[in-house]
């Protein structure tokens, strides 16, 4: 494993983002585990932040894209902390982009975009925290298209869970339908895969995070909803 990928998984410990626990899930899953990207909340954490996805963005996607789109709301300042780190790191200017809920009717930046607004043979990279069913791809990735006309080079979000998306499709997950559905790629910083090859019973911040009853915890939740094609012996 990639050393931004193990240094991330210790991030997302550290800062409690990635948490463990019993946690009831918007699709009502009852889950041992949730992400929660409203956790990096400091200067140092989202400088962090956005290193971590400036990294797995070069790394998937090179430099050969105009414009970083964070849907609202958890989405901006995703946007905004990469494109600076992508400056900063490895000197590319990358302007950021998120929709508006509301359409703005008055001053100097009208319409329905924060940031620079989409144009004409923009190449995208979308950015998230984490896609658990794939459906908020359903509102913004035809907003972007009827903007103008674009090329959507690819999603980036923090954690995939390695669940099975929409479909019910047990060999696809919600990334997997993403890329299907949209023709674009669609990849995480790390995995749940990662997390749990990383974790299990090694001391992060003082601590076992998985051990055997939390790993057995996991596995019972991967046997109901994983995706059976990704998932390992680990899992």
């Amino acid at each position: 494993m990639e050393a931004y990928k193990e240094g991330f998984i210790s991030f997302m410990v550290a800062s409690g983002a990635l948490q463990f626990g019993d946690f009831t899930l918007k699709s009502g899953r009852k889950s041992p585990f949730f992400m929660n990207a409203g956790a990096y909340v400091t200067g140092s954490a989202l400088m962090q932040l956005g290193e971590y996805y400036a990294h797995a963005i070069h790394a998937a996607y090179g430099q050969d894209f105009d414009l970083l789109f964070g849907p609202a709301y958890k989405g901006i300042p995703i946007g905004v902390v990469t494109a600076e780190a992508l400056h900063r790191l490895y000197g590319q200017e990358a302007a950021y982009c998120s929709d508006r809920k509301e359409v703005k009717d008055h001053g100097a930046d009208l319409g329905g975009f924060l940031g620079r607004a989409p144009k004409d043979g923009d190449r995208i990279v979308m950015v998230e925290d984490v896609t658990t069913s794939g459906k908020s791809m359903e509102e913004t990735v035809p907003k972007l298209r009827a903007a103008a006309k674009v090329e959507i080079v690819g999603l980036m979000v923090s954690l995939n869970r390695c669940e099975i998306g929409l479909s019910g499709d047990p060999a696809k997950s919600a990334l997997d339908e993403v890329s299907q559905t949209y023709g674009f790629p669609a990849n995480a910083i790390v995995s749940m895969e990662d997390v749990v090859e990383y974790l299990y019973n090694r001391p992060c911040q003082g601590k076992i995070i998985i051990d055997d009853a939390m790993k057995h915890r996991i596995d019972a939740y991967y046997d109901n909803y994983g995706v059976k094609q990704t998932k390992q012996d680990h899992l």
